[in-house]
């Protein structure tokens, strides 16, 4: 092929929330891209993220798959992404009408729908949580008389924390349900049934991974914090950025890439949650797309790369993704993200303590998710933090102390509201 007539072009579908980061990386690398808006209107909760300046068209899905593919098709790409999570089946599909390198769609719905993605990583042969899906109130109380112990009620298909439900009692259980069945998730889905799964006792990671052609490369793993606030138990309050290796670390990633394999990830970025448990790593369940938090800006500063980058290396460089997958990424410098929490809700005047809070010595970044003017609320879930603060050092103490400080600083005081 001469070099006038290589593909220039990437397709990003939904390039939302950390995903809007994307396009800019790809155009460093001389490549156009276009957009694909999965749904008629961008949903609320990612209306202004999205930066259609990234783009030289925006072509939104009509709900033909055909007729969208072939308006891809006239630019010629080399890749498709899939940007947010709701995204990821009409990437599935776009691939593969196009011919371009994804994961088929054989295993689309296992990689959407929660409750198919346990029992297909189950089916073959990785350990998973045991659970049910119920579309009425019997089938639920039936399974919960078995459970041992607290059990989680969540959407089959939403994104974050968003209507996740932890019970001690069949009065919670039942509660619970009521709440679910019937609503719509964060996602703009309606809940037709329920998905109840034991609770997994054991501290929360993140493996955020990267693949081509079944090769998989590990770009960073968290260690999640959590903290009971506003009425919700086990809030994610933040995390920090492990090293590669270590014990923890290697059953992590292990248990990862079955994983991965089991839900036929081949190529592109996947975030993956899983609980450490004393019966070993179990799956809470993978997003086959980019961490989300904006979690690569404190990636990048601590490591060098992100996630982001090499999935621009996978879509549009892969012989040097190729030359380095196998070598694990080296800590520079030690990192945190502290999740701050809202105590009360309203209009939103200030933060009166900014400045005490960019004096920290680790103080790398924030992102505002609520500015002044605009409505703030009681945080309950990953949708209603008004800000995150991105700490970073080359200590482990430093980044340390800096974080128990954030979150002495939040609550009553660091928040303006009328």
């Amino acid at each position: 092929m001469s070099g006038d007539t290589v593909p220039r072009t990437v397709v990003i579908v939904d390039a939302y929330a950390s995903a809007r980061c994307l396009a800019p990386l790809f155009r460093a690398r001389g490549y156009t891209c276009v957009h694909v808006q999965s749904t008629p209107t961008i949903p609320p909760a990612y209306e202004r993220s999205f930066r259609p300046e990234d783009f030289v068209v925006n072509i939104v899905h009509d709900g033909d798959v055909s007729r969208t593919a072939a308006a891809i098709a006239a630019h010629a790409p080399k890749a498709l992404v899939p940007g947010v999570e709701r995204a990821v089946v009409l990437a599935d599909r776009l691939n593969e009408e196009l011919g371009l390198p994804g994961n088929g769609t054989a295993l689309s719905a296992a990689r959407r729908d929660k409750y198919r993605m346990i029992e297909t990583v189950r089916e073959a042969g990785v350990p998973g949580t045991d659970q049910v899906l119920a579309a009425d109130l019997d089938t639920l109380l039936r399974w919960y008389e078995k459970a041992d112990g607290r059990v989680v009620l969540k959407p089959v298909s939403s994104a974050g924390s968003d209507g996740v439900h932890f019970c001690d009692t069949v009065e919670e259980v039942r509660a619970a349900f009521d709440a679910l069945l019937g609503s719509t998730s964060a996602l703009d889905q309606d809940n037709h049934a329920v998905l109840a799964q034991e609770y997994l006792v054991g501290s929360e990671y993140i493996v955020n991974t990267v693949s081509l052609d079944g090769r998989h490369y590990v770009s960073d793993i968290w260690k999640m914090h959590h903290l009971s606030a506003n009425g919700v138990r086990d809030l994610p309050a933040g995390a920090e950025l492990m090293t590669r290796h270590g014990v923890e670390q290697e059953q992590l990633v292990e248990h990862t890439l079955l994983v991965l394999d089991a839900l036929g990830i081949r190529n592109g970025p996947a975030h993956t949650e899983l609980k450490l448990t004393p019966r070993g790593p179990r799956l809470v369940e993978t997003g086959t797309r980019v961490c989300g938090a904006d979690v690569h800006v404190p990636v990048e500063a601590a490591i060098g790369e992100s996630q982001l980058d090499w999935t621009v290396d996978a879509c549009v460089d892969p012989e040097r993704f190729a030359q380095r997958w196998e070598a694990g990424y080296e800590l520079n410098r030690h990192a945190r993200v502290v999740n701050m929490v809202s105590p009360a809700e309203g209009e939103l005047v200030g933060y009166p303590r900014m400045a005490e809070l960019r004096a920290l010595e680790s103080f790398h970044d924030v992102l505002f998710r609520v500015t002044p003017g605009n409505p703030v609320f009681r945080s309950v879930d990953d949708w209603t933090f008004p800000l995150r603060v991105y700490l970073l050092h080359e200590t482990a103490s430093t980044v340390a102390r800096d974080a128990l400080t954030t979150r002495y600083m939040d609550g009553e005081g660091f928040y303006d509201i009328t």
